[in-house]
């Protein structure tokens, strides 16, 4: 299985594109540095998600390309790196062709057609592993329309599915250990010292932090409705006091507006929109508990050892939820229906494996993580 020299001087980690499933990435690089201690880790990455792996333990360098680059700029300047070996996240056909045009010799990613000859060594999925698939409108409807009960147990997938694991599984066939580790990152010091000012009125009054994440890029099928979002802060602060800091993007600057309006007479400081990656890591990082969306500030939360309260209605767990499958530290709330997960950016019928979780649950899982963690 290990063909790789002990001698590899130069590795490239061509990484994932997407911020939630960058952060997933992160306990196969921590293998990686441990089975080659003294090599070079380079990791090629958007430039939007520079910030990420800046501050990371096992990562010496970051090279970016911006949005629309040509394929050649990119792999020009990969060439210029020198390396012997090339770790390719990405299934895409796009990211083998990279490293290929580079030159790097060695080039290990997932062999799938019609990308499979760009690679010198092909790595097979996990047996008996399950990915993601989309329920058509028409299987939704037609789930909801016989299986009347809201309460009909939702899909799961077996403990090896989730997206963790599949990178694991590239890094294990270079002689890594593939046990699972928990994403980890480290918030940089210049961002934290910045938030941490930003936010001193609330991190001085001894009361809890707490992060409210309301939005998700990938879809409104991903939210949790608003109103549940601020009916459980109100209780939280009737039984904490606790202070609140909103997360998102610039997209989600409404979502953030809306909820500062509905909290008004609530001490809220509204982040959305406003920080960079590393800024966004650092409040993360001050926070006590977040309590959000499954989506990308989700998984960084649980990354950098803040607990993380998720609704989850149309998406898995068992695929893509925060931190390590299965840690107790972050409160997962399932909802219940008879089609999630669907997958689908928006619900085709009533909205009800997000509409059966209640506010009070949420509520009683963050006290439980606020007593968990004084």
């Amino acid at each position: 299985m290990n063909s790789t020299p002990i001698t590899t001087r130069h590795i490239v980690i061509r990484g994932v594109n997407w911020l939630g499933d960058a952060v997933m990435t992160t306990p196969a690089v921590l293998r990686l540095r441990e089975r080659f201690p003294e090599a070079q880790i380079t990791v090629l990455c958007p430039e939007k998600l520079q910030d990420l792996w800046t501050s990371h333990p096992a990562v010496d360098a970051v090279r970016t390309f911006t949005a629309g680059e040509s394929l050649q700029s990119v792999a020009r300047g990969l060439r210029s790196v020198d390396a012997d070996l090339a770790v390719i996240f990405p299934n895409s056909l796009r990211s083998a062709l990279e490293t290929w045009w580079a030159g790097i010799p060695k080039r290990v990613g997932s062999g799938r057609f019609p990308r499979s000859w760009l690679l010198t060594d092909r790595v097979r999925s996990l047996p008996g592993t399950v990915r993601m698939r989309k329920r058509t409108e028409a299987e939704v409807r037609r789930l909801n329309t016989t299986q009347a009960s809201p309460a009909v147990a939702r899909t799961t997938y077996p403990n090896n599915s989730h997206q963790l694991h599949h990178y694991l599984r590239l890094v294990e066939h270079l002689g890594a250990n593939a046990g699972p580790l928990p994403p980890r990152l480290v918030p940089g010091n210049a961002a934290t010292q910045v938030m941490a000012t930003r936010l001193a009125p609330s991190l001085a009054s001894g009361k809890p932090l707490i992060g409210l994440n309301a939005g998700a890029e990938y879809g409104p099928a991903k939210r949790w409705p608003l109103d549940r979002f601020a009916r459980v802060a109100r209780m939280l602060a009737e039984r904490t006091g606790c202070h609140f800091v909103l997360f998102g993007g610039k997209a989600d600057i409404p979502l953030a507006e809306e909820l500062t309006h509905q909290l008004q007479g609530l001490t809220i400081t509204s982040l959305a929109g406003q920080t960079s990656l590393a800024e966004l890591m650092a409040a993360l990082a001050l926070c006590r508990v977040v309590i959000t969306n499954d989506t990308g500030p989700m998984h960084l939360a649980a990354a950098l050892g803040t607990p993380v309260v998720v609704p989850f209605g149309s998406t898995s767990p068992e695929l893509t939820g925060p931190g390590l499958p299965g840690d107790p530290r972050h409160p997962l709330l399932l909802g219940e229906a008879p089609c999630a997960p669907c997958f689908l950016r928006q619900c085709p019928v009533d909205f009800r494996c997000m509409l059966s979780i209640s506010v009070e649950r949420a509520v009683q899982a963050t006290l439980e993580v606020l007593s968990r963690h004084p």
